[in-house]
């Protein structure tokens, strides 16, 4: 996790060395940026870390609150949700939707000098949820 007096960022997704510097994705070592159109207006973004342009590996980040100063730099993929959406009724994504729950728990666990978490947060089960159209959700921000 990465902290500026609170948890901004919640960092993850490096499964090769398991400390930070992996950058090992399905593409190979790097993939380029797709686009920057989604900014991170609030909480429950997920982004791709990279060290720079064109860098994207096996990284990501999940925002706490807003993080304007990311914008052009990180690729928003996703977006942990909290409500219930009309579309979607299915128990399978109905967990997906109390996400953001979640994200505030694993933002409160005490942390070590090295901003490392200490208590294991491990992503036992993820996925890709198929939808029948395009599927936006609000940056709204959540309580």
């Amino acid at each position: 996790m990465i902290s500026y007096g609170y948890h901004v960022l919640l960092v993850g997704g490096d499964i090769v060395a398991n400390n930070g510097t992996g950058a090992i994705s399905i593409y190979g070592d790097y993939f380029e940026d797709e686009n920057f159109d989604v900014k991170h207006e609030g909480p429950g973004f997920l982004s791709m870390a990279n060290s720079g342009p064109n860098t994207n590996g096996c990284q990501f980040f999940i925002t706490t609150i807003a993080t304007h100063w990311l914008d052009g730099k990180h690729t928003v993929f996703g977006k942990v949700c909290h409500r219930e959406n009309n579309f979607f009724k299915s128990k399978m994504f109905l967990k997906v939707l109390d996400g953001q729950g979640l994200v505030h728990k694993i933002e409160r666990i005490k942390t070590d000098p090295y901003d490392r978490p200490k208590q294991s947060v491990v992503i036992s089960k993820c996925g890709i949820i198929s939808t029948p159209s395009p599927f936006y959700v609000s940056a709204i921000s959540y309580k």
